[in-house]
C-alpha cells in the first residue's frame, strides 16, 4: 500500500500522449501506407501500421517505466496482447488476428471481473492501481459494470470489423474505443463518489 501512495503518477496530458499517440500514429500509417514487399511476402497497410502499433506501445510502456517506475495492470496486458498479435498477423501475413485482438482483450478483462465478481474478488481496484477507494458495495456495482460494458465493446469491435470496411475498423479503432471508454467513465464518477472512503477503511473491508 505504501508503495502506492508515494508511487508517482502521471499527469492526464502525459497518460492521454502515452495512450492516444501510438494510435493516431497507427492511423497516419495506415491512411499513408502504402504494401510493403518483404521477403518476397507483400505486406498490406494494416500489417505494416499494426508493426508501427506494436512498436510504439512497446515504446510508451518503457517511458512510462522509466518515468514511474510502474505500469499499469490494463496497458500492460494489452500491450503484451498487441505484440502477440501483430507479431501472428505478420507470420502468417493476415491482419484478421490484429482485427480481433480487442475482442480478446475485452473478454480477458470480462471474465476476470465477472469471474471474479461470483467469487466476491474486486480485481478492478487492481486494474486501477489504486488510484480510487470505495467501500465493498462500490467495488461490487462498478466491477459489474465494467465487466459488462467490456463485454459490450467486445461485441461492438466484432459486429465493426466483420461487417464493415477495413478502413472503417481502423477509423472506429482509433477515434472510437478510447472516447467511448472515457465517457463511459466519466458516467462512473457518481457512483465513485457516493461509494468513496479513505484508504484504511477500504483495507479493513477488504481484511
Amino acid at each position: 500500500m505504501t508503495d502506492q501512495t508515494n508511487r508517482a503518477t502521471p499527469s492526464s496530458g502525459f497518460k492521454f500522449l502515452l495512450d492516444f499517440g501510438p494510435l493516431v500514429v497507427f492511423f497516419a500509417t495506415y491512411m499513408l501506407a502504402s504494401p510493403v514487399t518483404i521477403g518476397g511476402e507483400t505486406y498490406k497497410p494494416l500489417v505494416v501500421a499494426g508493426v508501427v502499433l506494436a512498436v510504439l506501445t512497446v515504446i510508451a510502456l518503457a517511458v512510462s517505466y522509466v518515468r514511474y517506475k510502474h505500469i499499469p495492470t490494463m496497458p500492460a496486458v494489452s500491450g503484451v496482447l498487441v505484440v502477440f498479435f501483430v507479431t501472428l498477423s505478420v507470420i502468417l501475413n493476415d491482419a484478421t488476428f490484429f482485427k480481433i485482438k480487442p475482442t480478446i482483450v475485452y473478454c480477458l478483462f470480462a471474465v476476470a471481473l465477472l469471474g471474479g465478481l461470483a467469487f466476491g474478488k474486486y480485481f478492478l481496484a487492481k486494474l486501477f492501481d489504486g488510484a480510487f477507494h470505495l467501500d465493498e458495495a462500490g467495488w461490487r456495482k462498478l466491477t459489474l459494470r465494467w465487466g459488462l460494458f467490456f463485454l459490450v465493446m467486445a461485441v461492438v469491435n466484432e459486429a465493426v470489423w466483420r461487417n464493415f470496411s477495413e478502413e472503417s475498423w481502423v477509423t472506429f479503432k482509433t477515434f472510437g474505443f478510447l472516447p467511448l471508454t472515457v465517457i463511459f467513465a466519466i458516467a462512473q464518477v457518481p457512483l465513485m463518489q457516493k461509494h468513496a472512503v479513505e484508504q484504511e477503511e477500504e483495507d479493513g473491508a477488504e481484511g
